[in-house]
Order: C-alpha cells, then sequence, then structure tokens
C-alpha cells in the first residue's frame, strides 16, 4: 500500500504532518467521477436536443430550398414551387420570400420570352408567305407590267423584314440597354425642344408642325437615362405624325402633377388624328399592334414602338396610359399619350 505525507506547518514550524492512504485517494476519485456522470448525461442531452433543434429548424428547411432550387434549375415540364416558409420571423423566412419572388420573376421572363417568340414567328411569317407566294407567282407573270408589280411586292415585304428584325432586335436588347442604363439629371425644357428641332429638318415631318407648350409649374431637372428618355419621345413624335393629318398639328406638353404627396413631370403627346377606339386605348401598347389609319401602306411600321415606350417608362418607374382629345362639344379632336416620371433626386432605373 502506498501512502502520502502532508507536512502541516504554520510559518517554517511543523505543527504535524497528514497521511492519506491509497486506498483513499481512489475512493475520493471514484466518487468524484460518480458526481460527473449526471453532468455528462445533461451535456449529451443538451447537445442531442440541440443538434436536433438545428437540424429541424435551420438545416431541413434550408436542405428543402436547396432541393427546391436545384429543381428549378434543372426545369422540366411542370413548374416548380419554393417552399413557403413566409411564416417564419427570421432569415431562413426572409430567404424563402426572395427565392419565392425571383422564382415568379425567372417564370414571368420566360412566359414573355415564349410570347414573344411566339408574336415574333407569327409577324415574320406574314412577310415570307408574301414573298414565297411573289416568287412563286413571278415566272407566270406574262408581261413587263405584271412582273414589276411582283417584283414592288417583294421589294416591300423586303423591307418590312429588315425592319422588323431591327426592332425585334432593339426590343430583345432593351433590358440589357435599360440596366445597364444610369440615371443622370436632364434639363426637361431643352431636351424636349432639342428633339422637336431634329423634326423640323425631317421629310416625313414637313407637312406637320410639332409645337413645344410648357406649362408654369412645369420642372426643369428629371433624373433619368437620356438616350432611353429620348427613345420615348420620338416613338410617341412618330406615332403622332402617323395619324396626323396633312397640314395638322402635335403638342408636346411639360408640366408637373402631384399624386400621393409625390411629384411627377408630365409630358403629354397630342395630334389632330382620328383618335383611338376606346377598346384599344390599352392594347395600343401591346407588341405588334399595328392598327393604322386608312389609306396608309400597310407593313410601313413594326408595332414595337408603344411596345418599347411603356418598357422604358416602367424601368423608370413611371406609368404611361393613352385617351382621346375632346373638345368642347365632346368630338375626338385626337389622341393623347400622357407620361408621367417620377421627380425623386437621385432616381435610378
Amino acid at each position: 500500500m502506498v501512502s502520502v505525507s502532508v507536512p502541516v506547518q504554520h510559518v517554517v514550524a511543523v505543527l504535524g504532518v497528514v497521511t492519506i492512504e491509497s486506498s483513499d485517494v481512489n475512493a475520493i476519485i471514484a466518487a468524484e467521477r460518480e458526481a460527473l456522470i449526471p453532468f455528462i448525461i445533461v451535456a449529451v442531452l443538451v447537445t442531442l436536443a440541440s443538434s436536433l433543434t438545428l437540424t429541424f429548424l435551420i438545416a431541413r428547411p434550408i436542405r428543402s430550398l436547396a432541393v427546391a432550387a436545384d429543381r428549378i434549375r434543372r426545369g422540366g415540364v411542370r413548374r416548380s414551387s419554393i417552399p413557403d416558409l413566409s411564416s417564419r420571423r427570421d432569415e431562413i423566412g426572409d430567404l424563402s420570400k426572395s427565392l419565392e419572388s425571383m422564382t415568379n420573376a425567372l417564370y414571368e421572363r420566360l412566359d414573355a420570352i415564349e410570347s414573344f417568340a411566339a408574336d415574333v414567328s407569327h409577324e415574320i411569317k406574314n412577310p415570307l408567305t408574301s414573298i414565297r407566294s411573289a416568287v412563286e407567282t413571278l415566272p407566270l407573270a406574262k408581261d413587263e407590267k405584271s412582273r414589276q408589280k411582283l417584283l414592288a411586292i417583294l421589294n416591300s415585304d423586303v423591307s418590312r423584314l429588315d425592319r422588323l428584325v431591327s426592332d425585334i432586335s432593339s426590343s430583345s436588347r432593351l433590358d440589357i440597354d435599360l440596366a445597364r442604363a444610369r440615371a443622370e439629371p436632364i434639363d426637361l425644357p431643352l431636351f424636349l425642344a432639342d428633339i422637336i428641332s431634329v423634326y423640323d429638318n425631317m421629310k416625313a415631318a414637313k407637312s406637320v408642325r410639332i409645337k413645344l407648350v410648357e406649362e408654369l409649374s412645369a420642372p426643369r431637372i428629371l433624373f433619368a437615362a437620356e438616350q432611353q428618355l429620348a427613345r420615348v419621345l420620338q416613338n410617341l413624335i412618330d406615332n403622332a405624325i402617323t395619324f396626323s393629318p396633312k397640314d395638322g398639328s402635335i403638342i408636346v406638353c411639360l408640366s408637373q402633377s402631384e399624386k400621393d404627396g409625390e411629384q411627377w413631370a408630365r409630358i403629354e403627346v397630342q395630334d389632330e388624328g382620328e383618335g383611338i377606339p376606346p377598346d384599344n386605348l390599352e392594347t395600343v401598347f401591346r407588341r405588334f399592334y399595328t392598327d393604322r389609319p386608312k389609306g396608309q401602306k400597310f407593313g410601313t411600321h413594326s408595332g414595337l414602338g408603344l411596345a418599347i415606350v411603356r418598357q422604358i417608362v416602367s424601368a423608370h418607374k413611371g406609368r404611361i396610359w393613352a385617351e382621346n382629345a375632346k373638345n368642347t362639344d365632346g368630338k375626338i379632336t385626337g389622341a393623347k399619350f400622357i407620361v408621367e416620371l417620377p421627380l425623386k433626386l437621385g432616381q435610378s432605373i
């Protein structure tokens, strides 16, 4: 048996000796080990409970979101959805909402692309059918007059195809152009005056007078993408020229409006045409809408102009609509397109 002796001292004087046998030490160690067992069990249970909690409350929901995201990435015939965890008031709930919003935006974009592709296919098929018919008929033409007529049809359809392809290409790049564009301060009165001055020297606009009206409340500075805003005004003025009678007038009016405490720059473009049928006041903004005045040559417009205008205005967080201008007797005196853009400083698109 092993014993351990420990002296008991007071300063330097030895008062006695404490002797501990090895059996006593072993008993103390065993007792301490037994005392630790409940703490070890509690620690294991707490660790296990924490692991299960983390698994069910964090790991499993994140895993389900990851699986859903991967399923959407792979695609398929059926649409996949993100697990709805929006009821959770934590970061995982926020992540679920963000993924759901992103998924909806993705499917909306896919629907838009599919619809756009179908519209493009339909619009291109018409001139191609006409070209094929003219080509098949050309060898059968018996005189020069018939051949020249068929060649004129071919030339018109080729020009229409070229215009369609150019406008379709421009429209397909619009989202990218808007994403890259930066809002800059624009002097609105000067900006509108510059655009109108370009039309003064254009052959197509020589028989139409374009007038700028600036109201007293008109704003001067607007933050927007200048190139895209110019495209909005050009498309609206081009549309007004198309529907204006010979020697008619187009009025571009600049003013300021207020709604829900917010200030808006308001731009109106009004022609003196026959107006828009009430049922088509919203339809005119659809892609490839080509209802034109009687007597105008078919196919001279792609029908994408107003659709592009709405897309640009929406990207600037603005709004656009069409209405008919009327006189005091209630008679329609022309069509009016109204654009409203927010006047917030530093407004980004």
